[in-house]
């Protein structure tokens, strides 16, 4: 499929002439931790993800990262069925990010990478409660910072904690992994003439309604300043190539 690149001469990656340690906020899906149609955790995923991150700190990132839930519980989809109340379902969803963040640390750590796990809903006896000052912290001192449970409020998406966080901590870059290897003009899978953006301003994106994100995360990330790269996760070494000033994916800068 053929790319379109959009002023094209502006950097295409922000962490490129970045000096200094590169933070940057990863934001995953729940279904990044399972074998595609399939729910749960698999142990050779999770495998892959923690490698990913590792190589990502190996080349001088801070990596904080916020997980999704949907391979437990997707707390929209619930609530549309009728069977339980949408703050509720909400509440479930966060839960589900609460045991993929508790995998995710407990793997980094076998793999002798200093992981912390905070949480915007209180559960004490496993996470961390969501401290700012305390997370910059870990981060400086080399540690993964997995956030779960969301904002801790429902009718709010894993997306919008995604760039609150990314605003907190003082991101370079938000790092969304999809499925696919950046923005297309369609859904690829359906329409074989739909071609990637190497880049777009933040305006570009919505004048050509891209769903990027939801419309809160992407606001945030507008505002902010917050660069957002979108790739694909499952190729390898993504991760550490966006980290070091490789172009890859699709990069929504500017206004």
């Amino acid at each position: 499929m053929a790319n379109r690149t959009e002023t094209a001469s502006e950097p295409h990656n922000p962490l490129a002439a970045h000096q200094g340690p590169r933070r940057v906020l990863l934001k995953l899906s729940g279904e990044a931790f399972c074998q595609p149609g399939k729910g749960g955790i698999d142990a050779d995923e999770l495998s892959v993800i923690a490698g990913e991150i590792a190589e990502a700190r190996a080349r001088g990132a801070e990596v904080a990262v916020v997980v999704g839930g949907g391979n437990f519980v997707r707390g929209a989809d619930l609530a549309d069925r009728g069977h339980i109340d949408r703050a509720t379902a909400d509440y479930m969803g966060m839960l589900g990010t609460v045991i993929n963040a508790l995998a995710l640390k407990d793997k980094l750590e076998s793999m002798d990478i200093p992981a912390r796990v905070q949480s915007a809903l209180e559960i004490r006896a496993v996470a961390e409660p969501f401290i700012r000052g305390r997370a910059i912290r870990h981060l400086e001192k080399g540690r993964v910072v997995v956030l779960a449970a969301g904002t801790g409020n429902p009718f709010f998406t894993t997306d919008t904690c995604a760039a609150l966080r990314a605003t907190e901590l003082g991101c370079s870059a938000l790092l969304k992994a999809t499925k696919v290897d950046g923005v297309y003009t369609a859904d690829p899978a359906k329409d074989p003439g739909a071609t990637r953006y190497d880049k777009l301003t933040f305006q570009e994106a919505l004048d050509r309604r891209l769903r990027i994100m939801d419309t809160a995360a992407f606001a945030m990330c507008q505002e902010n300043g917050i660069p957002i790269v979108v790739f694909d996760f499952k190729k390898r070494g993504n991760i550490a190539r966006v980290v070091s000033g490789e172009s890859i994916g699709t990069l929504v800068a500017g206004r």
